[in-house]
């Protein structure tokens, strides 16, 4: 066993299975974030690529496709053992082993939160079938007291529009993601590294500055670099000596927070209702409002965002409301 701590932060050259038992309490981690060897010949990965061998790292250890359910049901049990009650666990995943993986969360007390699709560019190509371009993300969190963190306003704001009108918030967070593959030609790296982009949006939805982030399969540590660099804490391990000694290299050059200004920051406005039962009187105001907005031949759009600045409510909140006590059969529904 070899133990490297950079920055507050624990990595282990040693199998996780083990490694976690030896070195982490239960309950001791907030999020896990991993990408979990395939079984699917990942060692010889160049072949279906097409990319120079010269610049991909050795050392990647795949796991057997005959022992894959054990092996998911192993460290599965041990995630679920670590993770603090309310934690969160994501787990990226092909289609080709997903029924075990999907068996062995099940096995366990995690609960399904989302199954998030990751659509990127340029899948395998194919002549005989569908071109094969997702993985899944398997978003689970652990039962218990509390609330699992999820911070919804990370990104972008409840209130700010895309171009066509559309709500960004909204976007953000629909369960499909589509983000590109990073390409390093001439640059060395892993046989199969997560984007930053990717790793940055599970890390702000779904942590805080200074929570610890687990990843159980290092490989090229690029969930530990997204880590650092958003002032986490990170817990991981590595089998690969190769692997592990190159993460650790780049690591070392790393300044925690180092990503932190390159974030967008949304545009948040705490409306001054926002949140507050209704009482009958506004209720009342409200649809007499609507009505009369609607009568002077305002568009709904326009009369929400009126009715938004008068009420200081969200537009969700009116909407509800209104479809609460107008419902829709008066020939002018809502939404």
């Amino acid at each position: 066993m070899n133990e490297i701590i950079i920055h507050d932060s624990h990595f282990y050259n040693e199998d996780c299975i083990t490694g976690c038992q030896a070195h982490l309490p239960d309950g001791s981690v907030d999020l896990i974030v991993t990408d979990p060897p395939y079984g699917i010949a990942g060692d010889t990965l160049h072949k279906h690529y097409n990319r120079n061998e010269a610049f991909v790292m050795d050392g990647y250890i795949e796991v057997p496709a005959a022992d894959y359910g054990d092996f998911s049901r192993r460290w599965i049990a041990e995630a679920a053992r670590i993770l603090r009650p309310n934690g969160a666990i994501y787990i990226v995943s092909g289609y080709t082993q997903l029924y075990h993986v999907l068996a062995a969360l099940r096995a366990t007390e995690l609960l399904e939160v989302n199954h998030l699709i990751w659509k990127y560019n340029f899948g395998v190509f194919t002549r005989t079938k569908y071109v094969s371009s997702h993985y899944h993300i398997l978003y689970y969190e652990k039962p218990g007291p509390g609330k699992r963190t999820f911070n919804l306003t990370c990104r972008y704001g409840l209130r700010e529009n895309a171009p066509d009108g559309g709500s960004l918030n909204y976007q953000d967070r629909e369960d499909v993601w589509i983000i590109n593959r990073e390409y390093k030609p001439g640059q060395v790296k892993n046989k199969n590294e997560l984007p930053t982009a990717l790793l940055i949006k599970m890390l702000q939805y779904s942590s805080h500055e200074g929570d610890l982030i687990c990843d159980p399969f290092l490989g090229g540590f690029s969930t530990a670099r997204v880590a650092l660099g958003l002032n986490r804490r990170c817990v991981g391990f590595e089998l690969s000596p190769a692997a592990f000694d190159r993460g650790v290299a780049r690591l070392q050059t790393l300044t925690p927070g180092d990503l932190l200004g390159q974030l967008r920051q949304p545009q948040t406005e705490t409306l001054a209702n926002q949140g507050r039962s209704w009482d009958e009187a506004e209720i009342t105001a409200l649809l007499a409002r609507y009505e009369a907005l609607r009568a002077e031949g305002k568009t709904k759009k326009a009369a929400f965002e009126i009715l938004s600045a008068e009420f200081g409510r969200g537009r969700w909140a009116l909407e509800r409301i209104l479809k609460r006590r107008r419902g829709a059969t008066d020939g002018d529904p809502i939404g």
